[in-house]
């Protein structure tokens, strides 16, 4: 059978992911592919031409040479460049293909930088900014987290962040062993306790908009909303976990050995580096996997989670809409 678009009895549909989102395998896979630091690298022509693509595929126009893997590979870097509400090009840092490069150096700094004053309020300031620049390119146009909030919910969770850090690092002092190392993954769960509700607090007092199958509005939910909010949290503190976990137990490890105790410019240099290489190594798997944890939309029962507007305007509803359940990316 040809792969060519224009041979496809049926075209595909770049409304969706590629991948069937009701399974954990297919979530995986879209955000594998959405997170991929390789996009970052495209060239400006390139781009030009996926944008082409997927804009005149939108409308109908579909160039006879064009396979379906080509219109998925132009649709998947479309998608990581251009925002999807405005079309405009995303600031880099903000693209999900930023989040594994821009993290794993940032953690680099936190994991190595948590003895010294200094050191803690640096490293957890730099980590809130990349967050903030992240939450702030991912915005959807219609989102109501106005720059006031984006900016009280930033020093909110870089004021936590840092509090929890030295407080900690107060608790543990003197020590330089594992306890002390893991001092900022419990700050940066705390930063994401305090970020993530506070960015979509207006979601719990006002509820999370619901659609049916058609993309029309339904109705409103604050137990989806706070429903919603525990699972990016959640998904956000897993993210974090493994890379932030693992690597201080490794790195403990190393310090320990004969060779790294006998070389001075070993102790002085390498921590840095190789907690960077390995918090990366996480990241490339944990910030998709976790991304994938919980679907981006969901189905509910009406009668469960809906603030009804009135009982005529829902009865012509299925009995399932769909709410937004995942936000923007971020340590």
């Amino acid at each position: 059978m040809s792969n060519l678009v224009v041979d496809q009895k049926i075209l595909p549909d770049i409304s969706k992911p590629q991948w069937d989102q009701s399974t954990y395998s297919g979530r995986a896979r879209h955000f594998f592919s959405s997170t991929n630091p390789l996009s970052l690298f495209s060239s400006h022509a390139r781009q030009e031409q996926c944008r082409e693509i997927v804009t005149n595929y939108r409308k109908g126009i579909i160039s006879p040479t064009l396979t379906v893997s080509e219109l998925w590979k132009a649709k998947t870097l479309y998608d990581s460049t251009f925002h999807p509400d405005s079309g405009e090009k995303m600031f880099f840092l903000g693209r999900m293909s930023a989040q594994m490069p821009g993290n794993m150096v940032i953690t680099g700094m936190l994991l190595s930088l948590y003895r010294t004053f200094p050191g803690v309020v640096f490293s957890h300031w730099i980590n809130q900014s990349f967050n903030a620049v992240v939450n702030y390119t991912n915005r959807s146009g219609n989102s109501k987290a106005s720059n006031e909030r984006l900016f009280v919910s930033y020093c909110c969770a870089t004021g936590g962040a840092m509090t929890a850090a030295l407080g900690l690092n107060k608790m543990v002092k003197n020590s330089h062993g594992l306890a002390a190392r893991l001092v900022p993954f419990a700050a940066i769960a705390l930063a994401n306790a305090i970020n993530i509700p506070m960015m979509r607090s207006s979601e719990v007092t006002e509820g999370m908009e619901l659609r049916d199958e058609n993309g029309e509005l339904v109705g409103k939910s604050r137990k989806m909303a706070i429903l919603s909010i525990a699972q990016v949290t959640l998904s956000r503190i897993a993210m974090a976990m493994p890379y932030m976990v693992a690597t201080p137990i490794i790195m403990n490890r190393i310090t320990r050995t004969a060779y790294y105790r006998t070389r001075p410019w070993m102790q002085k240099y390498s921590e840095i580096p190789i907690q960077t290489l390995l918090a990366g190594a996480g990241l490339y798997f944990t910030t998709p996997l976790c991304c994938a944890l919980f679907p981006q939309k969901s189905c509910v029962e009406v009668g469960h989670s809906l603030q009804r507007y009135s009982l005529g305007e829902l009865g012509r509803y299925s009995r399932q809409v769909v709410t937004m359940l995942q936000g923007a990316v971020t340590l």
